[in-house]
């Protein structure tokens, strides 16, 4: 054998070695749900481009195949007693643990993975603990925000006065834990006393997107993309530009969920119907061609974690009128990419998107440095991070 072969074999064998069995658990993943499923998704699809086989159990939704192959990754999806691929209720989220743990351990038992990787630690989370108690395989939790004692208290708070006693053994069981913002683990470290491992949110920025230019006499495009709930403060995003109606901007409105409704009735009893479009769920391509026709991402949000949305905005190069709120602070500074709001002043949302209508080489510029901050948001760096965590915790089993 020659000298290249031995060291192609080598390598081989060294690659080969390092291979990870993943099995990941989450109870979204696109077109089901919104970022915090899609950043599962991009870190399955990551580690499976790097040569691990990754299997993903999710919820069952109507219109869904039970089994598909994307991007290397095993899909599987059982029943969960969800509805809608927008929204999950409460009530649907038990349901989720009481239908899924069975699948979860065949699925274990039949992958035998050498590790868990679960998404939320609600409602995710009980389905890994009982897995990895049942097969011995050790399991990571990685926090998104809504899944944290006070990451959205308004919508929350309630819940984790009921389960928290649970979750903290789901924390404190884990081989590891990670969160998306730093925020985030401060949170968990504040309820739990653990302290994750903060692994920014990431997109692929290997390619550059050309945003279409302004027209002379255009007017601001603002977007606005999400699942439209209370934590996204939409309804007072629209009550500030109700203010400068007057003023030459649009709003595309990219989503779905429980408020939609309201939505669309506020923009007509602020008679914003001529400058408020609405838009059902696109995909992922669809939003990138949406953002690429855009000026600036208006974002009123009452909290985030790390909002993919923000990171997807920096990558086309998109200005920012944001709420002053950590998780979008890590994507945003203050007059250098953007204007950030407190979230509860829509006077001065108002103002942020006036400053911009009239100040449009001010508009450039936080354009041109959204685009140059994008790397430090690139998916490698977070795929990377996940693959040295989910190997050292691995290690836990053996």
């Amino acid at each position: 054998m020659s000298v290249a072969s031995k060291a192609a074999t080598l390598a081989g064998d060294e690659a080969a070695a390092g291979r990870l069995k993943i099995l990941v658990i989450c109870y979204e993943f696109p077109p089901v749900g919104g970022g915090g499923g899609r950043v599962a998704a991009r870190v399955a699809q990551g580690l499976a481009r790097k040569g691990h086989e990754v299997r993903f159990l999710t919820s069952q939704v109507a219109g869904l195949p039970r089994e598909e192959t994307l991007d290397g990754v095993t899909i599987r999806r059982a029943a969960a007693g969800r509805r809608r691929p927008d929204r999950c209720t409460v009530p649907e989220m038990a349901a989720y643990v009481l239908l899924q743990w069975w699948p979860a351990i065949a699925e274990a038992r039949r992958f035998r993975p050498d590790v868990i990787h679960v998404h939320f630690a609600v409602p995710s989370g009980p389905i890994a603990w009982l897995a990895s108690r049942l097969t011995g395989t050790p399991y990571v939790v990685t926090a998104h925000l809504g899944d944290v004692p006070g990451g959205v208290p308004e919508q929350t708070d309630r819940l984790f006065k009921l389960v928290k006693p649970f979750t903290t053994l789901i924390w404190r069981r884990a081989a590891a834990t990670t969160a998306v913002a730093s925020h985030v683990g401060q949170l968990a470290e504040a309820a739990y006393a653990v302290r994750p491992d903060v692994i920014l949110n990431g997109i692929d920025m290997s390619t550059d997107l050309v945003r279409a230019p302004a027209q002379d006499g255009a007017p601001l495009r603002l977007i606005w993309c999400g699942r439209i709930q209370e934590q996204k403060n939409l309804g007072a995003g629209l009550e500030a530009l109700a203010a400068i109606r007057d003023l030459d901007w649009t709003l595309d409105i990219i989503g779905d969920g429980p408020l939609r409704g309201d939505a669309q009735e506020r923009c007509r009893r602020l008679r914003l119907d001529h400058l408020v479009r609405f838009h059902h769920w696109m995909t992922a391509k669809e939003v990138e061609t949406e953002m690429a026709a855009a000026d600036v991402l208006y974002l009123p949000s009452l909290s985030e974690g790390l909002s993919l949305v923000t990171v997807e905005a920096l990558r086309v190069g998109l200005a920012f009128v944001a709420s002053r709120i950590p998780g979008v602070m890590d994507v945003v500074v203050e007059g250098e990419n953007g204007l950030l709001c407190d979230p509860s002043s829509p006077a001065e949302f108002a103002a942020a998107v006036a400053r911009l209508v009239e100040n449009r080489l001010l508009l450039a510029r936080f354009q041109a440095n959204s685009a140059g901050r994008r790397l430090q948001f690139d998916e490698q760096t977070m795929v990377a991070g996940y693959e040295r965590v989910l190997r050292m915790a691995s290690k836990a089993g053996r």
